[in-house]
């Protein structure tokens, strides 16, 4: 799947999404919500970010998203890659950071689409 294909999908969650404005996890979750995105932010540690629900997990979400954007350390990472497989959620996005190459083989290996890039970026 080429990064296109990815932000054309409508429906993400963002692993590692946080209510700390200065964090990579928060800009990328409100990034995708300004832009018109559905997303569900994915934190354990987070009840709530600018007044939405926060999920402790993937399973938790009342929806399957076609897309996960991953903005976390390299074990949560490789975790939920198996919740991603287990749910039938095709793409993984992996931030810069969230892009080691253990991450990134086991998604290969999952059969995963796999984008390494920054939504930051990506989206005008």
């Amino acid at each position: 799947m080429i990064i296109q294909q990815a932000l054309d999908q409508k429906v993400w969650a963002v692993i590692g999404a946080t209510h700390k404005t200065e964090k990579f996890g928060y800009k990328i979750y409100k990034c995708l919500k300004d832009h018109g995105y559905e997303v569900y932010p994915v934190n354990p540690n987070v009840a709530e970010i600018d007044g939405n629900k926060c999920y402790p997990s993937l399973s938790a979400l009342p929806v399957v998203p076609a897309v996960v954007d991953f903005v976390v350390p390299e074990a949560a990472g490789l975790a939920a890659l198996d919740e991603c497989k287990e749910l039938g959620i095709p793409t993984v996005w992996l931030q810069p950071g969230a892009d080691k190459p253990s991450v990134v083989e086991k998604a290969h290996a999952l059969n995963l689409h796999v984008i390494q890039d920054c939504v930051l970026v990506q989206l005008p």
